[in-house]
């Protein structure tokens, strides 16, 4: 079974898009996509319920002085020695005594105790910070099979506060080329590229600043060819009206 990309189950744990019928459909035939899905949304609500937290107090300095006393221990401890064995014949001798360095357990547990304790201190560093909430989302549109593309084809694109437009899509038709979204005026069908939807089912792609929604309120998804034209090919496979 092919399990859905993480770039979809991260869209879909933060709320950034909607689990379609085919989302549905393999979440709920999948435990393994399930149970990634939930560890998402527990990272994601940790995450937001953090967000009020500013002045986290730093780690106590005991335990900074707890982690110096170990290393400063282990640097001390004395040279164990250990008898060799010797031969029968040689029992009577003296026997050389072995060094050997300190047990590596101690610098294992020293190591762990230090990085336990740098882990402390960036998490507070992390939470001092805060979490920036999801961006908003402004206006969105459902995509749906354009001119001789097949009816499975669909998607959904939304613009968030962020100035960033967000696209899902699925079943797209394979092409020999490659995806370009676009932004299209209806009224006269001028239009702009946004940029390539690559491989993947999820993208977010950046806005230019001074777009205007209200007139470039079609998403366009086209099939372009590797021709150097960066022109639209005239093969559109989805499109939508923007609205909100």
């Amino acid at each position: 079974m092919q399990h859905l990309e993480h770039d979809r189950l991260i869209f879909l744990a933060l709320g950034e898009s909607e689990a379609d019928n085919a989302d549905r459909t393999h979440l709920d035939a999948c435990p393994h996509c399930r149970a990634e899905l939930a560890g998402l949304r527990e990272v994601a609500g940790l995450g937001r319920s953090t967000q009020s937290l500013r002045d986290l107090p730093d780690p106590p300095e005991h335990l900074w002085q707890g982690i110096t006393a170990e290393i400063r221990a282990a640097e001390q401890l004395p040279t164990l020695t250990t008898a060799r064995p010797t031969p029968a014949d040689q029992r009577d001798g003296p026997v050389a005594p072995r060094s050997r360095r300190p047990r590596r357990w101690v610098r294992y547990a020293v190591t762990a105790v230090a990085a336990a304790a740098v882990g402390i201190a960036g998490t507070a560093a992390v939470l001092r910070e805060g979490t920036p909430p999801p961006p908003s989302v402004t206006a969105s549109a459902q995509l749906a099979a354009y001119g001789s593309t097949p009816p499975q084809a669909r998607g959904d694109a939304r613009v968030l506060g962020s100035g960033e437009l967000h696209l899902h899509v699925a079943n797209l038709p394979p092409v020999s080329g490659y995806y370009e979204v676009w932004l299209i005026n209806p009224q006269n069908m001028e239009m702009f590229s946004v940029g390539v939807l690559g491989g993947g089912s999820d993208v977010l792609l950046p806005l230019p600043p001074n777009v205007d929604l209200g007139q470039y309120s079609v998403v366009d998804v086209s099939a372009e060819q590797f021709d150097n034209n960066t022109a639209h090919s005239g093969d559109s496979l989805l499109r939508g009206s923007l609205t909100g």
